[in-house]
């Protein structure tokens, strides 16, 4: 059998010294997309830290694309991170670069050095997300939509086994948040595997994924039918 993209064992989570989750058990396979939802404040974000090195496993095991949590060392967490694409609720791109700037960048943090190769990269990413006619513009020059398109197309940039989307509509509005979704799904029939913390319960009905809920410190799976945010 295959090993989990994403595996935890009895982890504890804390958020410095408060223990916001515990005894969570947890197996995300390979082309999965699962929702991730519950109140703000229940440590939907602090278990998402957990998973990409933010925050340190301290009880429990866990495993996230081949990486131990609880063994983690520092050095090893951008090896992490690029083996991961995170999309966050506030976009965090450099404001006064271009489109092409901001992925360029993070190409070369990551370990690319030639430049036809960055080129094609950066056209082939934008070309998916819908952006490439904007690969000039700066950042702040963009809707907020085109901002998170951008920000999911830096996601993809190193062929991630596994994204992390943290309340990735959560700055848009209806209609641009829609486009997002469409475009996640999109990504994900391509194969990726999700995990996306949402509060949009219009986006979980309309597209059906597999839904976990944090409430009370316990992180479960729910019934799609009966699932609440």
């Amino acid at each position: 059998m295959e090993n989990p993209v994403l595996h935890l064992e009895n982890a504890e989570i804390y958020q410095g010294e408060a223990l916001v989750l515990s005894g969570v058990n947890l197996s995300i396979n390979k082309g999965e997309f699962y929702y991730l939802i519950g109140k703000t404040g229940s440590g939907k974000s602090s278990l998402m830290k957990t998973l990409y090195g933010d925050l340190t496993l301290q009880k429990g095991t866990g495993t996230v694309v081949g990486f131990d949590l609880v063994k983690l060392k520092e050095r090893e967490i951008p090896f992490l991170r690029r083996k991961i694409g995170i999309v966050f609720q506030d976009f965090k791109l450099l404001t006064d670069r271009s489109v092409f700037a901001n992925l360029e960048f993070v190409l070369k943090a990551t370990g690319w050095k030639n430049k036809q190769e960055i080129n094609q990269k950066i056209e082939e990413v934008l070309e998916k997300v819908g952006m490439k006619s904007q690969i000039n513009k700066k950042a702040f020059e963009l809707s907020g939509g085109e901002q998170q398109r951008v920000a999911i197309g830096r996601a993809l940039l190193n062929d991630p086994e596994l994204i992390l989307a943290d309340e990735p509509t959560g700055n848009l509005d209806p209609k641009t948040s829609l486009e997002v979704m469409e475009l996640l799904n999109k990504i994900h029939q391509s194969g990726k595997t999700v995990l996306m913390a949402t509060h949009d319960y219009q986006l979980i009905v309309k597209f059906k994924h597999k839904t976990l809920k944090v409430e009370a410190t316990e992180l479960y799976e729910v019934a799609q039918q009966v699932t609440t945010v």
